[in-house]
C-alpha cells in the first residue's frame, strides 16, 4: 500500500540553468545546470528540510524536455546517495495536459529515483471542465503511474480550473493517489479536504504550497508546506513547522511562532509578486546558487527594477537572516 511523502517542509526547488559565462551558455535556452542543482539540493537537505519538489511550476517544468528531467532528477538523487541522504524524499512535478505524456513523465522520474509524482490538475479547458472529468483523468494517470501521485491545486499557473473539495474526496480513495498541493489562499478549501472526516488522512495528506499559511493549516490538519521561501530560509521554515505542530506550547513558544509566522509573511510577498523570478533572485543573492536573472523564455530577466528593487525587501530580508543565522 503506497504511503504518503512524510509530514514536514518541502521544497519546490528551482530549476538552475548555465550562466551567460557559460562556453555552452544558449540565449534561447541555457543548459540545466546539474552541479548548482546538486549544490542546492544538499544545502536544503543538511538545513533540515524534509523533501523536494523538483520540476514543479518554481522548476519551470514547462520548460524542460523529457531527457532534461532525467538528467535533473538523476544528478539529485546520485548525488543524495553518494551523501548520505539514502531515500531521501523527492517529488517530481508534472505539468502536462494530456494523460500519456503524464505518465510517460511519471515512469521517467521513476526511473531517475523519486518516490513521488505531483501532478498538475489539467487547466486547459478549464471553463468547460467538470469534476467529474478532472476524477477521471487522475484515476486514469493513478492506474498507471508506477509511483504514488498527489494532486497539485494551482489555479494560478492552470487557467484557474475549480477543484471542490468533494473531487479530493473521491480521489483519495484511490491507493495510488496520496496527497495534495493546495497553492492558493482559500483556507476553507484547506479545511474542507485536510479535517474531512471522509477522507483516511494516514493515507492522503494535505500541504499547503504557501508558507504565508503554515501555523493556521496545521491547526486543520495539513501536515506541513511545500513554500518557495524555504529554497533560500530553510531553517527559519523548519523552526515555525517545529512550533506549530507542539500541541502544548509555551506562552514563549506561541509568541515566537506567530512572529515567525508575520515574518514568513513578509518576506513571502516576494513571491507572491514575483513568482519563479523571485524566487531566483532570492537564491542567488542570499544564497549564492545560480543567476539572478537564470530563467528560460519567455521569463527574461530577474525581478523588475532589480537592485532599487531589492532594496525595498531590505527590511524583511534583514529580518529573516537574522532568525536564520541564529538556528
Amino acid at each position: 500500500m503506497a504511503t504518503p511523502p512524510p509530514p514536514g517542509i518541502y521544497v519546490p526547488v528551482p530549476t538552475f540553468f548555465v550562466g551567460k559565462k557559460a562556453a555552452n551558455f544558449d540565449p534561447v535556452a541555457a543548459p540545466v545546470d546539474i552541479d548548482t542543482q546538486v549544490a542546492h539540493s544538499l544545502y536544503l537537505a543538511k538545513a533540515g528540510i524534509k523533501g523536494l519538489v523538483i520540476l514543479g511550476s518554481t522548476g519551470e517544468a514547462i520548460h524542460l524536455t523529457n531527457k532534461e528531467r532525467f538528467e535533473v532528477l538523476s544528478g539529485v538523487r546520485k548525488a543524495f546517495e553518494k551523501e548520505g541522504f539514502k531515500d531521501y524524499p523527492i517529488i517530481a512535478g508534472t505539468a502536462t495536459q494530456n494523460i500519456e505524456e503524464t505518465v510517460e513523465q511519471l515512469k521517467g522520474a521513476k526511473e531517475a529515483g523519486a518516490q513521488y509524482g505531483l501532478c498538475l490538475v489539467p487547466g486547459y479547458f478549464a471553463g468547460a471542465s467538470t469534476q467529474a472529468g478532472i476524477i477521471n483523468w487522475f484515476v486514469a494517470v493513478a492506474n498507471q503511474s508506477p509511483i504514488p501521485i498527489m494532486i497539485y491545486h494551482y489555479p494560478g499557473v492552470s487557467n484557474n480550473v475549480k477543484v471542490v473539495p468533494s473531487t479530493f474526496v473521491e480521489l483519495a480513495k484511490h491507493p495510488n493517489i496520496v496527497g495534495c498541493k493546495l497553492s492558493h489562499g482559500d483556507v476553507s478549501y484547506h479545511a474542507q479536504i485536510a479535517s474531512n472526516p471522509s477522507i483516511d488522512h494516514s493515507k492522503f495528506a494535505t500541504f499547503t504550497g504557501l508558507g504565508q499559511q503554515l501555523l493556521p493549516v496545521l491547526s486543520i490538519g495539513a501536515v506541513g508546506a511545500i513554500d518557495g521561501c524555504a529554497g533560500f530560509f530553510p531553517k527559519t521554515l523548519v523552526r515555525l513547522y517545529e512550533l506549530s505542530v507542539k500541541n502544548q506550547p509555551t506562552d514563549t513558544e506561541i509568541s515566537k511562532r506567530r512572529l515567525l509566522q508575520y515574518k514568513v509573511n513578509s518576506m513571502e510577498e516576494i513571491i507572491v509578486k514575483f513568482g519563479t523570478v523571485g524566487i531566483k533572485e532570492a537564491v542567488s543573492r542570499l544564497r549564492g546558487f545560480g543567476d539572478r536573472d537564470g530563467t528560460r523564455l519567455p521569463l527574461l530577466g530577474g525581478i523588475p527594477g532589480d537592485d532599487a528593487e531589492w532594496a525595498n525587501w531590505k527590511g524583511f530580508v534583514d529580518a529573516m537572516e537574522e532568525e536564520e543565522q541564529s538556528l
